[in-house]
């Protein structure tokens, strides 16, 4: 598994409301899952990433690091 840091950018899965993929900026590596800062997202997804107040906790697997 890839390992991650504070600050990598990454591209996330869609899930749950979240209906495109996005990518963003890890604020905290947990055990199994990561704290992302929501960057760039679709402009469809704009009430949901409000609602989660532009956080989402996305596992490891469904991440990669992003130049």
């Amino acid at each position: 598994m890839e390992e991650f840091q504070i600050g990598d950018n990454v591209k996330c899965k869609k899930f749950g409301s979240l209906e495109h993929d996005f990518t963003g900026e890890i604020e905290k590596v947990y055990e199994n899952s990561v704290l992302v800062n929501i960057k760039d997202f679709n402009e469809l997804d704009q009430v949901a990433v409000t609602e989660l107040n532009q956080r989402a906790i996305v596992r490891k697997s469904e991440i990669k690091k992003i130049a």
